[in-house]
């Protein structure tokens, strides 16, 4: 029987590995939606940013929640979220299940649904399934459902809590670390040092002789030192003899 959700209702869920399918209406101007997890502890935070489960990180570090991908079927596209609910960590106490649109509004996502499977079952109707409708149409993410432990077993409830600042900021409210950059997707931040430029001598190596200068007004100049020997003058001639200087130089 598959359970038609409204908002804040829960259901309990005896599979043991779910399947969390959005799927949205494909059309003009309809952006492509983005499934995440983010895996809570007690306090309500995660507690590293490998508790981030997306398409820039699609596998958590414990096996049990990863990231499927896009898929087109004929009622529109999808992007799912797999758990094991059978495998998560005793410190996890809930799931929560966000869509975001790359800093679209979500008043541009028409059919916006979220559908739980039993992922043991092959081609078997959703457990339960929530059409996510925004409060404002103004939000770039969405919480749409949270998966929570009751007791010895799990649940299922129904959310569409917003973000008008995007994943990002629906990350950092629960303690991700997201790295700043101007890609509309986040990424979990590894700073690297920057590069240095690399150091040019400036000195010629030792033996090894200079450039030649450049000739001065079109004459070459003479070499010396670094191997050149010094220039040499021409002998005197002993019989030279400046011109007569007198006014027949002088014009009148």
């Amino acid at each position: 029987m598959t359970h038609a959700m409204l908002k804040g209702s829960n259901v309990p869920l005896e599979a043991t590995t779910v399947r969390a399918v959005l799927r949205w209406t494909p059309g003009q101007g309809v952006p492509d939606v983005d499934a995440s997890a983010l895996l809570l502890g007690p306090d309500g935070r995660v507690r590293a940013d490998e508790d981030f489960v997306f398409y820039n990180q699609p596998r958590h570090p414990s096996g049990k929640v990863w990231w499927l991908g896009k898929k087109r079927v004929s009622e529109g596209p999808t992007d799912t979220i797999q758990t094991d609910l059978a495998g998560v960590e005793p410190e996890v106490s809930q799931i929560l299940l966000v869509a975001s649109a790359e800093d679209v509004t979500f008043d541009r996502v028409p059919g916006l649904r979220i559908l739980l499977y039993d992922a043991a079952v092959a081609d078997a109707e959703p457990l339960a399934y929530f059409d996510v409708a925004p409060q404002t149409g103004q939000e770039t993410a969405l919480i749409c459902g949270e998966l929570y432990r009751r007791g010895e077993g799990w649940k299922f409830r129904a959310l569409g809590e917003g973000y008008t600042n995007g994943l990002k900021g629906l990350a950092t409210d629960y303690g991700i670390t997201v790295d700043e950059t101007d890609s509309p997707s986040p990424e979990i931040s590894h700073p690297l040092p920057p590069e240095q430029p690399p150091a040019f001598p400036t000195q010629p190596a030792y033996g090894y002789p200079q450039p030649a200068p450049q000739p001065t007004y079109g004459y070459p100049q003479q070499q010396s030192g670094y191997g050149y020997p010094p220039p040499v003058s021409p002998p005197l001639d002993p019989d030279f003899r400046l011109p007569p200087q007198g006014p027949q130089f002088i014009r009148v």
